[in-house]
């Protein structure tokens, strides 16, 4: 399996109150950095985010599980869940309510190889492997550490890259706004299955499966505010595909497809992940390679994007990104310069500038908290 950089961007979020969480400042807020440990990272740390100047600072880290490359937080904030991106699978729960995260339990395998992204959904977490290509669920007990799998899908297909291609890797699982489904984006299979949890058993049954050009590589996708729309990142391409959702029936209904990096412009492109503003203005998408951010501006309901800027992204290979409405801020995970990057971001064109950055080895997913 490829690794560091091919694999296992994303984007997850909540927010919370402004109290001083973890020991903090009164005032403070709090923000989690996922990383390889096998290159270098600290692993899990947690991190201080000033409400005022959006700087970021250390309070502690967690190394005792390999690779937790993707992060999400657990209802009421005070979990955090982590995948294990190794060959043996796994998800590893911790207690953050202190300065530094404390590990919940030993990590519980999923299933499956190489996990890139999980989410929480009707009581369970739900992961992707892109590995051995499918998805799992584990229920979540009351003390919020994670069961054995209840439920899993194994993807099935391949693509035309033979190097990248050759068998299904599921990147990402996505719960959508309804609340009935869940959206898997498979790089290997050029598609994005759709699939229902029961929420009783944790059972996954996939309803359909959503093709999408031969050769893109989608990886990793996001949801108009709306709940309407869908918008699909693709690594192999660099394009960003717009999708019509009904909730439904269940469908995703491919639109349009955009460039994200301008016409001849020299070297590779690879994104990673995106991210919508709350009022549906705006999409960020992270590229590696160029090591750019690339800014679209939606129409008035989102149906289509249009790119309006390309901004250096100031580190080497973003990973991952996230949007912080409260401080009208992007946070930038840059796995290759070992760093989370933060932009103050223009209200009214979308653009993002430069305001700080604190080092972070290995760095690969943020979440604000």
């Amino acid at each position: 399996m490829e690794r560091h950089g091919d694999r296992g961007t994303g984007t997850a979020g909540a927010t919370g109150g402004d109290g001083a969480a973890g020991g903090g400042p009164r005032g403070a807020r709090r923000a989690f950095v996922g990383s390889f440990t096998s290159a270098g990272g600290h692993g899990v740390t947690a991190a201080h985010l000033d409400p005022f100047t959006g700087a970021l600072t250390p309070t502690g880290s967690a190394a005792e599980v390999a690779d937790p490359s993707f992060l999400a937080l657990g209802p009421g904030g005070t979990v955090l869940y982590a995948v294990c991106e190794i060959d043996e699978g796994a998800v590893a729960a911790f207690d953050v309510a202190g300065p530094a995260p404390r590990l919940l339990g030993a990590p519980r395998p999923v299933g499956g190889a190489g996990p890139t992204h999980l989410a929480y959904a009707a009581g369970h977490l739900v992961t992707a492997h892109y590995g051995s290509g499918g998805v799992s669920a584990l229920p979540v007990g009351a003390d919020g550490t994670p069961g054995p799998v209840a439920g899993l899908v194994r993807h099935r297909g391949h693509g035309p890259d033979p190097d990248r291609q050759a068998a299904p890797h599921a990147h990402q699982v996505v719960p959508a706004p309804d609340g009935r489904h869940l959206l898997t984006v498979d790089l290997g299979t050029d598609s994005v299955r759709v699939c229902a949890l029961d929420p009783a058993t944790g059972g996954l049954t996939v309803r359909g499966e959503t093709a999408l050009r031969p050769g893109s590589g989608p990886r990793h996708l996001a949801f108009h505010p709306s709940g309407a729309y869908v918008y699909v990142l693709s690594e192999l391409a660099p394009t960003l595909t717009v999708c019509r959702w009904n909730g439904s029936t269940g469908a995703l209904t491919p639109l349009d497809e955009v460039r994200l990096r301008p016409p001849g412009a020299p070297g590779v492109g690879y994104p990673s992940a995106l991210a919508v503003s709350p009022d549906g203005r705006f999409v960020w998408a992270a590229v590696r390679g160029d090591d750019t951010l690339a800014v679209l501006e939606l129409d008035g309901d989102g149906e289509r994007a249009r790119p309006v800027a390309t901004v250096s992204g100031g580190g080497h290979w973003p990973r991952d990104l996230v949007y912080d409405p409260r401080g009208r801020r992007l946070y930038v995970a840059h796995e290759r310069s070992g760093d989370v990057t933060w932009y103050d971001v223009d209200p009214r064109t979308g653009v993002p500038s430069r305001a700080g950055a604190v080092p972070a080895p290995a760095a690969s997913c943020v979440v604000l908290a």
